[in-house]
This record gives C-alpha cells, structure tokens and sequence, in this order.
C-alpha cells in the first residue's frame, strides 16, 4: 500500500465543516446514511486523541467468522489510517473498558435484544446500535458483522468530523440497519485479467460503504461472431480465472496460466474481503458463454455456436460438474452462480433439467444454493427450482421479475437499464462507464429515484414495493466486453468508485423511504471526502511528495535501475525527463529499454510503449540515436500523452490509445489512462542516459 498524503486527492477536503452547509442533519455525514442518530446536546461530545483505546467485550470476542476480535483489529489499522495515531493502543479484550475518563473508550459488543429488519420485514444481523458519550462510543451490534458496519458509521464520522488533526463526534445515541440483504456490486473478470491484489483493495474501498458482496464473473469469451461462428473460432479471447492444481482433470481448461489465480491467491483475497465484511459471490457460466470449455474440449459445444455447450451430448454435463467439484472446496460464500444466461430458448426443457441437476448437485457436494440470471425460458413441462435466486437483468425480455417475484422466487435486482456499465466506450445505445446518477436519483416512476424494488424505467406496476418478501437486494454490473486491453485495472477503479459509494447509498437506505436519505447535492458534498480518505488501500495511488507538487526531482540519475521508493502515482500528474540511448542499446528489444517501471505501469523506449497489466500500447514514435530527447507525459483519469522532442527537432505528441472491437460491427479508437510508472528509472542491462527527472502532480 502507498503511503497516504493530504496532497492531491486529499488537498481539497481536509475541512468537511467548511464543505457542508449548515443545514445539513448529522444523520446526513455519512455513506450510506444512517437510519438515525439523535444527538444530545447537554453532554460533552467523544474526543478522539492518540491514546484512544480500543476494547472488545470479552464475552463476545471470539463470536462470529469473522470474529468480533478479527474486525476490531482490523478497525484498529483503519483508524490509523484515517487518523494517522500510528502509536494507537493495541486492541483490548475485556468485560468493560478501565475506568479511566482521560482516555477515550471505542467499546465493541454485541447486543441481540434490539429486532432489527430488512424492510421486507427478515431479521437482519447487520444492525447495530451505537451510544456517544465524553468517554465511551458504544457500538453494539446484532451480530459481529453489525458491530463491523458501525465501524464504517464511527470512520466516516471522524472523516466528517476531521479539524486539523483532531477528531470531536456529537454526543447522542443512534441506530441503523440496511433495507436490503444484498448490496453488491459485479466485475467481469472472465474478459479481463485482474490480480487478486487489486480486487481486495476493491473489497476494502466498498467496504467503506457498507457494500457486502462481490460478484465475480469468472468465466467468458469475447463476442465477436466473425471470429466466433467462423474457422477461427479456437483463437477467440477467452478467459477462466480459476487455476486447476497439478494432475487436475481439469488441469488443461485454463487457456492462459498466467491469468488465473492459484488456490493460495483466490483464498487470501477471499479472507482479506470476508474480514472487511464482503462476500465474494463466484461465477462460472454455463452452458452459454462457454467458449472456454469448448476451445479445451471441443466435442461439448452445441453444432455452430461454440459458445454454447451441447446439454445432449453425455459428456457436457459431468465435465460441468467435475469443474465445480475441483473448485467448490474454494468458496467460502453460502451461494455460488453458476450463470446459466442467453442460452437457446429452443432448448428449454434441456436447459431447465440442467439447471436444476446443477442447484441438487451443489448442494449435494458443498450445502450451498446457486443463482442464475434471469433467462426466460419457454416451456410447458418444466420451470426452475425455487430454491434458486434468480438475478434480474433484462426487462422485458430476459424474464417478468414481478411475476418471478410473487411465484415465490427471490429475485436479485441487476437490471441493465439501471445497473449495467462497460468498459471505456460503449456502442451505440450500449452501456455507460459509471452508474447514470440522474436516472438513480430521479428515473424512476414518478420521478423518484431508484431503489432494488424498481426495475422499469415509466411503468411502476411493471415494479413491486420495498417490503416484498422475496426481493433478496441489488447487484450492479461492469461488464468488459471490449476485451482486456481496453482498460487498465485503475481506469476500472475509477468507473467503479463513485458508483460503489451511490449504490451503497440506495441498496442500504432506498429511495423515499427512510427520512433521513441523502440528497443528491448532499452526496455530492459527502463523496469526494468519503472517497479521498477510505482506508486500508490507495486505489486513489495519492502519495507524499517532497515539496509543492513535486513528487521527486533527479538531475542525474547514478545507476540503473534508480529506485524513487514511489511506486505509482495516480493521474492527474506530469512526469518529464531527457533520454539518449546508448551506441549498443536496441530499442527493439522491450526487455532491455525499459525507461521507467512501477507496480501499476512500465514504459519502455521500444515504440514509446506503455504497459499495464500485461497488455502493451505502443506509438509510432522512434528515439533517434545519439541525441537527447526530451519527453514530458501528462496524464488524467481520461487520457495519456506524450509530448517529445530530439535535439534540434520540433516538438511532436503522441497519445497512448487502444483499438476495440464493438461486436465485430466496426473498430474504433480509445484514450489510456495510465499511472506514472513511478519506482524505477532504466532497468538492468539499459544502455543510455536518462537526466533531468521531475514528476510531479497535476497537468
């Protein structure tokens, strides 16, 4: 993790008091808002110093899994990091914090007499209860997970109530629930390579809005039918995430071994999410977008659509099925997808036996349930177990979720004219980068917002009340069908960030139904702050720098490779230098002409070429030999340029893009973001001069 800065993102939100307007109700200081919070003005307000202490009730400690103690411990590292009180008391285990009224107490226990429920009327052990007084904030929560939610509440309390560097809450006395089970969001991994490193930093950052699950949808192909319905078909991108063990017999599934994670990878990044309070929600989709199995055994496929799988031939099934047995053992989530969507509607009744032997045979191996989306499917003879959850995510077409709804199935809300969102440009009519907030703060019937019961855009009986049954919550989507080189893993933080934190807000509070839900200008207030100051990641690669705007600053570099001690810088910044490749160096050769290297980039002097995550962006441009070059690369969250210069040559800019394939319909061209590639300048072996090194932030 980077180290933390009141610079940059930071910069501008260091006093909340002189961003909120007076109006606002404290209630209204955090996302997503709180159900409640009565503050008492005839007492003395909680002071947070560096000596605070932190104690766990011991009779509760060890409830849980994640434990009461796990969580506070890992509340304990985030108040650091908010507070920066790096010498911050160790977590105590105790029946009741020492009697000591000139250290402040955060006391964590667990309470089941309140009856907190969803508004569908379930007991729900997210609840918590929290008491603010001089000495003591109280958290009490349902469960050690309720108590963890306070956590969040306490954090962004502080963050609101940061002067300088001291910390004062209001006393009073609050409590707060969500409205619904399932407040999570839904990455495409199958089509894009991410490390397990950056999808738990991204379990973290939703942590801090009380978002509970991830999604994530493993396994897929890219779309383009040329390739797809042609001779070609076997070269197609395709991707499974899951890297089978040595002697699996499914060992060979894996198209690409260096984009899957390993057993050790997968359960770490699952513990990290599960101890910030997420579940990951695995997906393997079959028996449409399968192209994946069928490039590995190619008798599966259906006749002339090799991403379907032949539910008919006899070995589809069991070969299914014994990719679940390999991996089951991973997960530790009471429920799994096993997709199931945009199969042949001709083949019904094959596709319905198939789902529901696949819903028996999972919990007959593991005791776990299984989602699909939503895919109707015609047929006179057979419908779906309702022991299956159903995920919403085309009206009308895919399905009716009010009819799912009041056949007694529990539906999860991801429609597409809401919630889904794609990488970089969408096609025409397709979908957009980040959640459309217009629409979420007032699209819906009526002009009210959305909220999980809302899934038609105009027609409100197409959509049920809050208090339904079996509405289980909402997932949103980002979707990678351009393929993975058309984002890099930040610019798809940067989709995801803002979104995280509205959708938080409408899946955990709703829409209309509680009085004390953000406004739209007040999360607009609320968010950058929130968003400069989430702990336990730095998706945001804010850093310290020496002065002004100045990360670093090398008039000559001694040897290569240099290393800063920065290993990335988030866009917006600048990073100039002057290069002169060596009588020996060949700038053909991209291992040996790397100019600077960090943890998120690598630019190299071959073609001026950015990397990041695997995937390479060349230009066109050429450093000519035994001269000095200067080169000066800004960067936003939108876009990556260079502007250079040889000795005795007019200035040139070259901007670092993509090309992407829209569905086999036509290509078209886009802007990269990139971080600085910040740690190392050359790299062992560089034959040249690099000199004159300045990055700093801004453009």
């Amino acid at each position: 993790m980077l180290v933390r800065s009141v610079l940059g993102v930071c910069n501008a939100v260091l006093s909340f008091s002189s961003l909120v307007p007076s109006a606002f109700a404290y209630s209204a200081t955090t996302i997503p808002s709180i159900t409640s919070f009565v503050t008492n003005t005839t007492r003395e307000p909680f002071g947070l110093d560096p000596y605070t202490q932190i104690v766990v009730d011991s009779r509760y400690a060890d409830h849980g899994s994640p434990s009461l103690s796990t969580f506070a411990q890992t509340f304990r590292s985030d108040l650091v990091d908010i507070t920066g009180y790096t010498l911050l008391p160790q977590v105590q285990v105790a029946s009741e914090p020492e009697d000591n009224s000139s250290r402040p107490t955060i006391f964590l226990i667990l309470d089941s007499t309140p009856n907190f429920t969803l508004y569908n009327g379930k007991d729900t052990d997210e609840g918590y209860l929290f008491e603010v007084s001089r000495e003591k904030y109280v958290i009490s929560g349902a469960a050690p997970i309720g108590t963890w939610w306070g956590t969040r509440t306490l954090l962004q309390q502080l963050v609101a109530a940061e002067n300088g560097t001291s910390f004062s809450i209001p006393a009073g006395s609050g409590r707060d629930n969500p409205g619904w089970e399932i407040r999570g969001w839904m990455l495409d991994t199958g089509r894009h390579w991410y490390e397990t490193s950056f999808l738990s930093d991204l379990c973290i950052y939703a942590s801090f809005f009380k978002i509970n699950e991830f999604h994530i949808h493993a396994s897929d192909n890219l779309w383009i039918p040329q390739i797809l319905y042609g001779l070609d078909w076997r070269t197609l991108y395709s991707g499974f995430r899951f890297q089978p063990p040595d002697g699996s017999p499914v060992y060979d599934l894996v198209p690409r071994r260096n984009e899957c994670w390993s057993q050790t990878d997968f359960m770490q990044m699952q513990s990290t999410c599960a101890a910030h309070g997420v579940t990951i929600v695995p997906e393997i989709d079959t028996p449409g977008h399968s192209l994946v199995l069928s490039q590995w055994i190619p008798a599966l496929m259906l006749n002339g659509t090799p991403d379907s799988l032949n539910l008919s031939y006899p070995e589809t099934i069991p070969t299914i099925k014994s990719i679940w047995q390999q991996f089951l053992p991973w997960f530790s989530s009471s429920q799994v997808s096993i997709g199931a969507d945009e199969y042949s509607a001709s083949l019904a009744d094959e596709y319905i036996s198939f789902v529901n032997d696949m819903s028996d045979y999972v919990g007959s191996e593991s005791n776990k349930s299984v989602r699909i989306w939503g895919t109707y499917e015609p047929s006179n003879t057979s419908s779906v177990s309702k022991e299956i959850t159903i995920q919403h995510w085309d009206f009308p077409d895919g399905d009716i979720p009010l009819q799912l709804l009041r056949s007694g199935y529990g539906v999860i809300n991801s429609e597409q004219a809401f919630l889904y969102l794609d990488g970089k440009i969408p096609a025409e009519g397709g979908f957009p980068q980040s959640l459309n907030e217009t629409l979420l703060w007032s699209g819906a019937p009526g002009g009210a917002g959305w909220a999980p019961n809302i899934f038609t855009t105009d027609d409100a009986t197409n959509n049920t009340t809050p208090d339904d049954p079996n509405l289980r919550g909402a997932i949103f989507a980002l979707w990678n069908d351009w393929g993975p080189n058309a984002t890099t893993p930040l610019e798809t933080y940067y989709q995801l960030a803002r979104s995280i934190a509205l959708f938080a807000e409408k899946t955990w509070a709703g829409s209309g139904v509680r009085s004390t839900e953000l406004t739209q200008a007040q999360f607009d207030v609320l968010y950058p702050v929130m968003n400069a100051k989430a702990p336990g990641q730095n998706l945001n690669r804010v850093v310290d720098t020496q002065y002004s705007d100045i990360v670093y600053q090398y008039d000559s570099i001694p040897s290569y490779p240099f290393d800063t001690q920065v290993s990335s810088v988030g866009p917006p910044y600048t990073l100039t230098f002057s290069v002169q490749l060596g009588p020996q160096a060949n700038p053909s050769d991209i291992s040996q002409s790397v100019l600077f290297s960090g943890i998120d980039s690598t630019l190299y002097a071959s073609s001026l070429t950015m990397e990041s995550n695997a995937e390479f962006y060349p230009t066109t441009f050429t450093f000519p030999a035994g001269v000095f070059t200067s080169v000066t690369i800004k960067a936003t969250r939108e876009y990556t340029y260079a502007e250079v210069q040889p000795e005795g040559e007019g200035k040139e800019t070259y901007w670092w893009t993509t090309t992407l394939n829209i569905w086999g319909d036509y290509l078209t061209t886009a802007n990269m973001s990139f971080a600085a590639p910040a740690q190392y300048v050359g790299c062992q072996g560089f034959e040249g001069t690099i000199r004159n090194v300045t990055l700093k932030l801004g453009v």
